[in-house]
C-alpha cells in the first residue's frame, strides 16, 4: 500500500466524512478546512491532487468509506496495516543522542573561536564577543529561561569553553542588539559548511514562529479595541540529505515568501555546489527561475494552472518538463518536503515559539535556534557519516558589537 492509500485509510478511520449529491467532504487531515472529493470524476480540490493530477489521500479515504458503510452490520474490518517502517541506523543514532550536549558544546566552541575580536581604546572592557554568542547558544539550546540556563554556562566555564560567563542580563541585553543580527546570520551559514562535501541538493520555504507581543488598534466600525498576536516568519534553504540550514531570513510575519529565494540561493552558493533547488508555487517567478540558473542548479518548481511556455529558455524548458514528464519532475520536486521536516525538528527541540519580547531580540532569538539545530545536525553526521567537522577554513570574521 502507497503512503497516500495509507494516509486515506487513517482519514476513513479517524475523520467524518460528508455526503453531498455528487461531492464528499472529507476533512484536512492538518485539522483545518475540507477539501471536495467528486468520486465519479476522480477529482478533488486538494494541492497535491491539483499537483499530480493523481489520487490523493482524501479520494483514497472516500473509496474507504464507502467500504465502510457497506458493511450490513455497521463494524469496520480492516486487513492492510497502515505501520509504515522505515531504515535507521540505530547505532550512529543512539550515540549522536547519547553524546549530543558534549559534542554540541565542542562544535560551538570552534563556531565561537571564529569571531575575532576588533580591539578596543576606551570604556568600560566588553565581554569577549565569543563568550557573549556561546552563551546565548548554550541558553537556546537548554530551552530554559536565562536563570536556569546559568547553571550549565557556569559548568562551560569551569570546562574551559570560555573565559566568563555572562550575567543573564548581559545575554539579553545583546540579543537585543541589531548589531548582532549580521553575526548570528553569518554563524548560521558557516554552521553548515562542513557539509559542503555532502549536500548538492537543496530546498526552500517558510514558517511561522509565534511571540507573547500583540499589536492593538481601536475598531471604528464597532467600536471596541482589537488585537492580534504578532509572529515571524523563517525563510530557510537547506540540503535534503542531513536537513541542514545553509542560509536565513527571519522577517516579519506579512512577508511574501517569494522575494527571498535569491538571497537564499546566492548565500548558499558561496559554501555549496548547488545541483537542484526544489520550491512550492509560492516561489514561482522568472526572476526566481534565472537566479537558480545563475547559480548552477536546476529549479524544480510547479508551474500554476494559469502558467504559460512563454518565457528564457530555461522557464520554457522546465515548463514543458513539467507538463510532459511529470512523475520525474514530481521525483525531484518532492524533495522540498524535507525542509518541512526541518521546521518539525526545529520546533519539536527548540519551541516554535520565542521568549524574547523585543522585536530584534526575537529575530536573534530565532537565528540561536537554527545554529543549535545545525549543530545537532553536525553531531548525527560526525557518527552518521563519519565526518569530523572544522570551521572557518577561510577566515575568521572581526565583529565588535557596541
Amino acid at each position: 500500500m502507497e503512503s497516500r492509500e495509507q494516509r486515506g485509510l487513517e482519514l476513513a478511520a479517524t475523520k467524518k466524512i460528508h455526503h453531498t449529491g455528487r461531492f464528499w467532504l472529507v476533512p484536512s487531515q492538518a485539522g483545518s478546512g475540507e477539501y471536495v472529493v467528486n468520486l465519479e470524476d476522480a477529482t478533488c480540490t486538494c494541492p497535491d491532487h491539483e499537483l499530480r493530477g493523481q489520487k490523493c489521500k482524501h479520494i483514497y479515504a472516500v473509496e474507504f468509506s464507502i467500504r465502510r458503510e457497506t458493511n450490513h452490520d455497521g463494524t469496520v474490518t480492516v486487513t492492510k496495516t497502515m505501520r509504515v517502517t522505515y531504515g535507521q541506523n540505530w547505532p550512529a543514532y543512539n550515540m549522536a543522542q547519547t553524546n549530543e550536549k558534549e559534542r554540541l558544546v565542542e562544535l560551538l566552541k570552534g563556531l565561537c573561536d571564529g569571531i575575532v575580536h576588533a580591539p578596543q581604546t576606551t570604556g568600560r572592557p566588553r565581554l569577549p564577543l565569543s563568550d557573549v554568542v556561546f552563551s546565548a547558544v548554550m541558553k537556546i539550546y537548554s530551552t530554559m529561561s536565562g536563570r536556569r540556563a546559568m547553571s550549565d554556562l557556569h559548568e562551560c566555564q569551569e570546562q574551559g569553553y570560555m573565559a566568563k560567563a555572562p550575567h543573564y542580563n548581559s545575554i539579553f541585553n545583546y540579543l537585543e542588539n541589531p548589531n548582532l543580527t549580521p553575526l548570528l546570520k553569518l554563524l548560521v551559514e558557516e554552521s553548515a559548511s562542513p557539509l559542503k562535501a555532502v549536500e548538492s541538493d537543496f530546498a526552500v520555504d517558510s514558517s511561522g514562529f509565534s511571540t507573547s507581543t500583540y499589536s492593538r488598534w481601536y475598531d471604528e466600525k464597532y467600536g471596541k479595541t482589537r488585537s492580534k498576536a504578532k509572529w515571524l516568519k523563517a525563510h530557510l534553504m537547506i540540503g535534503v540529505k542531513t536537513n541542514v540550514v545553509t542560509s536565513a531570513e527571519i522577517t516579519d510575519g506579512m512577508f511574501h515568501d517569494t522575494n527571498y529565494l535569491p538571497d537564499l540561493a546566492e548565500t548558499t552558493a558561496k559554501r555549496f555546489t548547488l545541483s537542484e533547488i526544489s520550491a512550492d508555487k509560492a516561489y514561482l517567478s522568472k526572476l526566481n527561475v534565472d537566479v537558480i540558473r545563475s547559480v548552477g542548479a536546476v529549479p524544480y518548481i510547479p508551474f500554476k494552472s494559469n502558467s504559460t511556455g512563454q518565457g528564457p529558455e530555461l522557464w520554457r524548458k522546465m515548463w514543458h518538463f513539467y507538463q510532459f514528464n511529470r512523475t520525474e519532475f514530481l521525483q525531484h520536486y518532492h524533495k522540498r518536503s524535507n525542509v518541512e521536516a526541518a521546521f518539525s525538528m526545529i520546533k519539536a527541540k527548540f519551541g516554535g515559539a520565542v521568549r524574547s519580547k523585543k522585536p530584534t531580540a526575537q529575530i536573534n532569538e530565532i537565528y540561536c535556534k537554527v545554529i543549535c539545530h545545525n549543530l545537532c545536525v553536525l553531531v548525527q553526521s560526525i557518527y552518521e557519516l563519519g565526518i569530523e567537522p572544522t570551521f572557518w577554513a577561510e577566515k575568521a570574521v572581526a565583529q565588535q558589537v557596541h
